[in-house]
């Protein structure tokens, strides 16, 4: 997302503005933004030096807003997808100070001060602003989140697509950076009987990458695959959270079974082994897309932040 100094964007030589009281004392406002992006241009979401990630571009955006009321917030994510997965419905958290908040509401330099302006529309058309109109990323809604809201402790689940062309599909070359072209044809009821085995909270270690520490516990709520009246595969998979490229295995998993190359029984003995395994591959990032992410209801947010957060290490 450049800054490209546009209208909305102040001039980085601004003095910051003096510090607001209620700042001192430490009140500020949780906002919650909704976001889409193209994966294949980012190298994931968690910001890393010298690589362009969704996480560094729109904090780079909010340094740039905020330029004259430092700090610059920084964001906390549902679902940190990996280098070149898409999104339709990821949602992120920032902590806004009063001033920042305040700042938004005014009318920006050398425009008429006729009213006061809904600052949490004036964020997302500045961000959006930055990023420009051919983006392959927007920011679809900024919104006041409610007491309690935590981007990602206050997930309850997060489901994703995978979209597979295989054999009796017609190819689209337009969909080539969103779907996987896979060479043989796939038996989609092989597929879902193998999926159905696979639901319930399990230890899901086979199916992820190993983490440097924290649990690979999860329940896998969902998971089953349907044919479109294009001939395209998709994969709807749902879990309360997942574990590194724990979803693309799963995909892979199911590919292998399709083709005749595993059994249906035997992605849960996979599974239950606790062992990563070269028997089916993990699907390329492409063909999945984070779609939506589920909450439970305002005045249950605060405990069950409380309670992933007790259970979930900082990288879960």
């Amino acid at each position: 997302m450049a800054t490209d100094g546009g209208e909305d964007a102040d001039p980085p030589t601004t003095p910051p503005e003096a510090p607001d009281p209620a700042d001192a004392a430490g009140t500020s406002t949780r906002i919650r933004l909704d976001l889409a992006y193209d994966g294949t241009g980012f190298s994931g979401w968690a910001r890393q030096p010298g690589l362009r990630t969704v996480q560094g571009e729109l904090e780079a955006a909010l340094a740039t807003v905020f330029t004259r009321y430092p700090p610059a917030p920084s964001l906390v994510v549902a679902g940190r997808t990996d280098a070149g997965v898409h999104a339709l419905g990821q949602v992120a958290h920032l902590d806004l100070t009063v001033r920042q908040l305040r700042s938004l509401e005014r009318p920006h330099r050398g425009r008429a001060p006729a009213r006061r302006l809904d600052g949490l529309a004036t964020l997302a058309r500045r961000l959006n602003g930055m990023a420009g109109l051919s983006s392959d990323m927007v920011v679809r809604r900024v919104s006041l989140a409610p007491d309690g809201f935590d981007a990602r402790f206050g997930a309850i689940w997060r489901r994703y697509e995978y979209r597979v062309s295989d054999r009796s599909a017609m190819r689209n070359p337009l969909d080539r950076h969103h779907t996987l072209w896979w060479p043989q044809r796939l038996d989609v009821d092989r597929m879902n009987l193998a999926a159905a085995s696979l639901l319930g909270l399990h230890d899901w270690a086979a199916y992820c990458k190993p983490p440097d520490f924290g649990t690979t516990i999860r329940t896998l709520q969902d998971f089953g695959w349907s044919r479109r009246p294009d001939g395209v595969l998709v994969a709807d998979v749902r879990a309360d959270a997942f574990c590194h490229s724990m979803v693309r295995a799963l995909v892979g998993a199911t590919i292998a079974v399709g083709e005749g190359r595993l059994e249906v029984g035997e992605v849960g003995d996979i599974r239950d082994h606790l062992e990563r395994t070269d028997r089916f591959k993990i699907v390329p990032a492409k063909g999945l897309t984070l779609m939506e992410v589920g909450y439970p209801e305002d005045h249950e947010l605060a405990a069950r932040a409380e309670r992933t957060r007790a259970i979930r290490s900082p990288l879960g």
